[in-house]
């Protein structure tokens, strides 16, 4: 197996695969309905919504990163964009989004060049290497907030 392949398959894991350290994201958000996402039993703090829009956004930036785009800091609605409509259909929406922002990642991490991981991400101080285990770490720890959030 090839390190791509090793990322791609950590990728998996934390978006819907068997991980050692418990529940990925979709199967946490499987019975999720919109008023238990928007709900905000820890005053304060981020909702499962919202952690679902943040992670969309990250992710997304990763794959413009990949492709050419400079890294630099998402602007504040855009790492953690507002819930505007906070209905089924929405939620859903949500959701489906996450998957789809999943598999383009994939797809482009599939086809990113093993040679390149070495290289530092332009904008960063950090390699591709870094930047793709940082996305699959930074998935997991927002999963964790997700399934703290649900027992709340």
């Amino acid at each position: 197996m090839t390190e791509i392949e090793r990322i791609v398959d950590q990728l998996q894991k934390a978006i819907d695969g068997r991980a050692w350290h418990g529940p990925p994201l979709m199967p946490l958000l499987s019975d999720v309905d919109a008023q238990q996402a928007v709900a905000r039993p820890l005053k304060e703090r981020h909702t499962i919504w919202e952690l679902v829009l943040h992670i969309n956004a990250w992710r997304d930036k990763v794959r413009r990163v990949l492709v050419g785009e400079e890294m630099e800091s998402l602007p504040e609605e855009e790492d953690w964009p507002p819930v505007d409509d906070t209905s089924d259909e929405a939620w859903a929406k949500a959701v489906e989004e996450l998957k789809r922002v999943h598999e383009v990642l994939i797809e482009v991490v599939s086809g990113f060049s093993e040679s390149r991981l070495d290289e530092t991400v332009p904008g960063a101080s950090y390699t591709f290497y870094n930047m793709l285990h940082g996305l699959v770490q930074h998935d997991l720890y927002h999963a964790g907030q997700m399934a703290i959030l649900k027992k709340k």
